[in-house]
């Protein structure tokens, strides 16, 4: 008996030990600050400043003079005037086709021409003196003025056997080589007159009422990333497109040397009404599907926490964004950091800037 009531004291003994050190673990463990740290962040202010209304939009340059110069005639190519790239003048020739058989049939319908005006001339005498019937007056008037016909038919013949420049500009790369032998409508060259750009683009519908020529517009190309040409609407198409709801516009640059004809632009047009905006940087914002984010920073009792919050957003100037809703002017918001932070975090800001 006495031996059993041993074990019985040792057990408890030993489970109240047990469960003394668990009780001491626990209220250990429950004692600890298992807060995590605040994160460091970097944050501006948002301001509001006065902003051109803007309206972007891309674009194709072209001259405003500028063909693609065909043969109207077939045959074969006789003579070559000018080089690729060379700059001509109006009236120019620039290509010349085999125009032998033309050439003969204009000497024999100069010949006939003669005749026909020595006849009708004589014809014209006489029918005053009424030697000859009307009727051979008629028929010599007529054979004159059809002589003059098939002469003006040939000449027509031999400036179609002639491609000369319609306006000064550049020519471009030459398809064809003396002794190639050309179809009707068979491309040659183009002709590119440099001295006047203009771009073609596409606007919104909506953006109507807010355009008119005369607007200043800062154009932007790859070729020259570092430079911005001027330009200025010239015109607005008379409809809407009905498929894509879109204005055709067209500008004319004011400084184009350097640019050529089909290259590809960024317009920006100056809307001319200056609008008060809310601007942050752009590093201030985060892009999602689910929309424009910001950290809103908010100051509470001892700690400053951030507070996502989705913001539409605008134009960018000079490393700043536009926010059109959702923010005020004067609320704080983190600009670096942002991929530690969620709601409530606890933050701290870096006022040396070294983020």
């Amino acid at each position: 008996m006495r031996a059993y009531l041993y074990v019985v004291l040792l057990l408890l003994a030993i489970f109240g030990g047990i469960a003394g050190y668990l009780y001491m673990q626990i209220a250990a463990v429950s004692s600890m600050d298992f807060t995590p740290p605040p994160v460091t962040i970097g944050a501006a202010t948002a301001k509001t400043a006065t902003w051109p209304s803007e309206l972007e939009a891309v674009g194709t340059i072209r001259a405003a003079r500028g063909v693609e110069l065909s043969a109207e005639a077939s045959g074969e190519v006789t003579a070559i005037t000018v080089r690729s790239g060379d700059k001509v003048e109006a009236g120019q020739p620039l290509l010349t086709l085999n125009d032998s058989v033309e050439l003969a049939s204009r000497k024999r319908q100069e010949a006939n021409l003669e005749l026909a005006r020595l006849l009708f001339e004589r014809d014209s005498r006489l029918i005053k003196q009424k030697s000859i019937p009307q009727s051979q007056f008629d028929r010599s008037r007529a054979d004159f003025e059809s002589a003059m016909a098939q002469l003006a038919e040939t000449e027509a013949r031999l400036d179609n056997k002639r491609i000369v420049a319609p306006f000064a500009g550049t020519v471009g790369i030459i398809r064809a080589r003396v002794g190639d032998y050309i179809t009707s409508g068979s491309s040659i060259t183009t002709l590119q007159d440099l001295s006047e750009l203009e771009i073609d683009f596409s606007v919104p519908a909506r953006h109507f009422p807010s355009l008119k020529p005369g607007l200043k517009i800062a154009v932007s190309t790859a070729a020259f990333p570092d430079k911005i040409f001027e330009a200025t609407l010239q015109a607005l198409d008379s409809k809407v497109d009905p498929g894509s709801r879109n204005l055709l516009l067209r500008a004319t640059l004011t400084d184009s040397n350097g640019l050529l004809p089909g290259m590809f632009a960024r317009l920006v047009i100056d809307l001319n009404q200056p609008r008060k905006v809310v601007t942050i940087p752009e590093t201030a914002v985060s892009y999602s599907l689910h929309g424009n984010t910001v950290y809103v920073l908010r100051q509470n009792v001892g700690e400053t926490t951030v507070e996502p919050r989705v913001v539409q957003t605008g134009a960018t100037r000079n490393g700043e964004i536009a926010v059109t809703a959702g923010l005020l002017g004067g609320e704080w918001v983190a600009t670096v950091g942002q991929n530690k932070l969620y709601k409530g975090a606890r933050v701290t800001v870096d006022e040396n800037g070294s983020l």
